[in-house]
This record gives structure tokens, C-alpha cells and sequence, in this order.
């Protein structure tokens, strides 16, 4: 039983993470146990556990666990295995653990995925082959299609959100969440908000939602042709208007022609546009994608609501990832571009 030094300490006793696997059968039972960290999200920690040949992964809350995050383990753990049958690219679900005292946290444990997240310095043939670069944006636009189409109360999650009023909510929600730590102003975000209230769409269709859907949160196979290997990351998952997913994508995606802002973890360079991608998604899903302004403004809105958290956090020095430091400013600029959005679109009101 071996752990990476101070990396596990206080995030799994090694000891009794076997025992609890065992008496599950999980995969590997009976062999010895290694765990590892690895590098990956800003707000839970990511862990790959191995037992002779068998490669799995254990998702659990940082060390300092935040008010609610054992609850969100057990939403992510829902979700990812209710797509177990369906078309949605995703690592297999094995088992879930309310029990804090096996490791100190709620987790829940899965199938390793041999693949690749495209932050940084894309691979052989991605970074100099356009084509199949652009083989990543339809992947990307593909599968959050198929997620829109599962049919989320045969899945089992009948009661996993509440889509009546999802987004006449909206507004409240994150306004309300961002209440609970506001240490300083947010130019641009009551702007988004005010507008949002006269924009909201009067109907939608409801289905499953990711709710941080981006290249960060996908894994792809290697080698070409692009393939996507796993939906990661389902912390923000619920049931809503599947809309917020695509306007996540399309929010920071750089048309040909603009220019890239330089903190942006993907280089567009020869990728699709913005519209090329709107347009598959509607045909894939038949949703109707023509007031896409209003879940743009809605994305950047939440995304500077939910980042602002993790940012005070890391200012109050109560976060153990030092990556929630970059937040600051990221936050300022959705606010910024969520209300210029508002301003500019020809969307009438509703």
C-alpha cells in the first residue's frame, strides 16, 4: 500500500480505501494499492488508483473541504452513472462512498481514461494538421449534443434538478451564491443581470446539463482522427436548458480573424466559427439556437458568479490550489464581457 509522499497526505488513508474496495469487489481487488495524484481540476482532487493492472480513478473534495462539496459528490457521481447506456462520451461509474471516515471526504471511484485534455501545447497531429484540429471542435460540439438528447427520467434522474423555472431562477441563484463571499465590486455584472431578467426565453426543453462545458472539461483519444474519449468534471451538472452548455462553448471561442486573448488556454488558430459550431448543434439537436445572445450573457454571468467563490476562498487563504490565484482577473472579464454582450445584441426582449 503506497501513496506519493506529502501529495496524499490528508486526502486518503491508503489502508482503509483497499479495505473498502475489496469488500465492494471492485476491479483489482485483493492486490496491493498505489495512489497517486493527478493534475487536473482547481476545486477537487483527482486521483489515480492502481491495483496490479487495473487502472481506476478516485474523485473526492480538497483537503479543507467546502460547505456542500461532499453533496456535489455524490450529484457528479449520479450523473456519470446514469449515462452508463447512453451515447455521451464518459468514464464508467463503479461505486460511491458517503461514509467520511473512510478517507475524510464523500469520493467516488471510476474507470481510468487514457487520454489527453487539450490545456497548453496541442500533440502530434493536432498541433501543425488543421484539419484534424478542427476535428477536436466537432467533437466537442458532438457530444454535448448527445447529452442534450438523453432522455434524463429514464437515466434515473427524475429528481436531480428542477427544470421548472430553471431559468427564470437563474439570476437569483447566482446572485445569491456570490452574495455568501463578495468582498469587492464586479463592474458590468448588475448590467448582465438587469438585462437578463427582460431576455429570458418564455420556454425551453429540458435535459441534462454539464454546466462547465469546455476543451478544459474533455478528454480525446490519441492520435487522429480526433475522437473524444470522456466528458470530465459533472461538479456543475443539473437539469436545465441544455443551451447553457453550447453558449459555454462558443462564449470564449475566437472566430477566424479575431484576435486571441493571450490568457486563453487553446490556440483557435484554423479552428471553426463560432456560427459553424451553433449551426451543428441545433441540426444535431433540433433545439432552437437563435437567441443564443441570451445564454452567452447567462454563461459569462455564472462563470464570474462561480469563479468569484473560488477566488475569495484563495484570498481569505482557505483554498488549497494555488491555481484559483489566476481567478481574479478572469472573473473581472466575464462580468466586463457579459454586460458588453447585453449592451451590443439585437436580442428583443422577451
Amino acid at each position: 500500500m503506497t501513496g506519493d509522499g506529502n501529495s496524499t497526505r490528508g486526502l486518503v488513508d491508503i489502508e482503509r480505501l483497499a479495505r473498502w474496495m475489496d469488500d465492494r469487489r471492485l476491479p483489482g481487488s485483493g492486490s496491493p494499492l498505489t495512489v497517486t495524484p493527478i493534475a487536473g481540476g482547481a476545486s477537487n482532487e483527482i486521483l489515480e488508483l492502481r491495483r496490479g493492472d487495473v487502472r481506476l480513478v478516485l474523485r473526492r473534495p480538497p483537503r479543507n473541504v467546502p460547505q456542500g462539496r461532499n453533496e456535489t459528490m455524490l450529484r457528479e457521481y449520479r450523473v456519470v452513472a446514469a449515462l452508463r447506456d447512453t451515447d455521451v462520451p464518459h468514464s464508467r461509474a463503479w461505486a460511491w462512498c458517503g461514509d467520511t471516515d473512510v478517507i475524510g471526504a464523500c469520493f467516488y471511484i471510476m474507470d481510468h481514461v487514457d487520454g489527453w485534455t487539450p490545456m497548453g501545447p496541442l500533440p502530434a497531429p493536432f498541433d501543425i494538421d488543421l484539419e484534424a484540429k478542427r476535428g477536436l471542435g466537432w467533437e466537442l460540439i458532438d457530444a454535448v449534443a448527445s447529452l442534450a438528447q438523453v432522455d434524463w427520467r429514464a437515466a434515473g434522474l427524475e429528481n436531480f434538478g428542477r427544470p421548472e423555472g430553471f431559468l427564470e431562477r437563474q439570476v437569483d441563484r447566482w446572485l445569491h451564491h456570490l452574495s455568501k463571499f463578495k468582498f469587492r465590486e464586479l463592474p458590468g455584472l448588475d448590467e448582465a443581470a438587469a438585462w437578463l431578467r427582460t431576455h429570458t426565453p418564455p420556454s425551453y426543453r429540458p435535459g441534462i446539463i454539464h454546466g462547465d462545458y469546455q476543451f478544459a472539461n474533455v478528454m480525446f483519444r490519441h492520435g487522429a482522427p480526433a475522437r473524444m474519449a470522456a466528458v470530465v468534471d459533472w461538479e456543475m451538472s443539473t437539469i436545465g436548458d441544455p443551451l447553457l452548455d453550447l453558449a459555454w462553448v462558443v462564449m470564449g471561442w475566437v472566430n477566424p480573424g479575431e484576435e486571441q486573448r493571450s490568457k486563453q488556454y487553446f490556440d483557435y488558430t484554423g479552428m471553426q466559427s463560432r456560427e459553424e459550431l451553433i449551426d451543428r448543434y441545433g441540426a444535431r439537436t433540433g433545439l432552437p439556437v437563435e437567441r443564443i445572445d441570451y445564454y452567452v450573457v447567462l454563461a459569462r454571468f455564472k462563470m464570474a458568479c462561480v469563479l468569484e467563490g473560488g477566488y475569495a476562498r484563495y484570498v481569505q487563504g482557505g483554498a488549497d490550489n494555488e491555481k484559483m490565484a489566476a481567478f481574479g482577473d478572469v472573473v473581472l472579464d466575464m462580468a466586463a464581457r457579459a454586460a458588453e454582450l447585453a449592451r451590443t445584441s439585437r436580442l428583443p426582449t422577451a
